[in-house]
């Protein structure tokens, strides 16, 4: 039987060295990554839900309410096509316009701004807002104008799909709406 460095013949051939490969030992870059990801994990915040609180109250009589105080009352009133109807006062002396849902962040401050130069600045005479999605507008539309409530520091506003009057349909469908 011929060893290694024997060839058939018996004579010894000059012997082949095998190098040993390299090892690199990679436990302390595994320790250094769980120590890395737990210390991100920890001190990094988790991101939470950003949720409005709405509270729509029960439906009860229209009639049992005050009506609500026309020169402080800005009404807007979703439509299709990512646009809104936008008044101020009482549906019966409303001069209605129709407004993209991403310009109404300038009319909400303008508004704003009318009420309290009317009512001197006056902190209990805060503009109030009634918002109406109609049947035919964009969820997303909704909630944009609920953070536009939020953004412009709107104190009251509600939400009212309910009660639409003949004159704000009426306007709807003559815009397409």
């Amino acid at each position: 039987m011929a060893t290694l460095n024997e060839s058939q013949s018996g004579k010894a051939v000059k012997g082949k060295t095998r190098k040993a490969t390299p090892r690199v030992d990679l436990t302390a870059m595994v320790d250094l990554m769980f120590l890395l990801t737990a210390f991100f994990m920890l001190t990094t915040s988790l991101s939470t839900l950003n949720a409005a609180d709405i509270a729509k109250p029960v439906k009860e009589d229209v009639s049992d309410f005050d009506p609500f105080p026309e020169s402080r009352t800005m009404t807007i009133v979703l439509g299709k096509d990512n646009k809104a109807v936008s008044y101020m006062g009482t549906i019966e002396k409303a001069n209605m316009k129709v407004i993209a849902v991403a310009d109404l962040q300038k009319e909400i401050r303008a508004n704003k701004l009318l009420v309290a130069a009317t009512h001197r600045d006056k902190p209990d005479k805060y503009m109030i807002v009634i918002i109406k999605p109609g049947k035919t507008a964009r969820f997303q539309n909704f909630v944009d104008v609920v953070d536009e409530m939020k953004i412009a520091a709107i104190k009251s506003y509600s939400i009212d799909d309910d009660h639409f009057a003949e004159k704000e349909l009426t306007f709807m469908k003559n815009n397409q709406l």
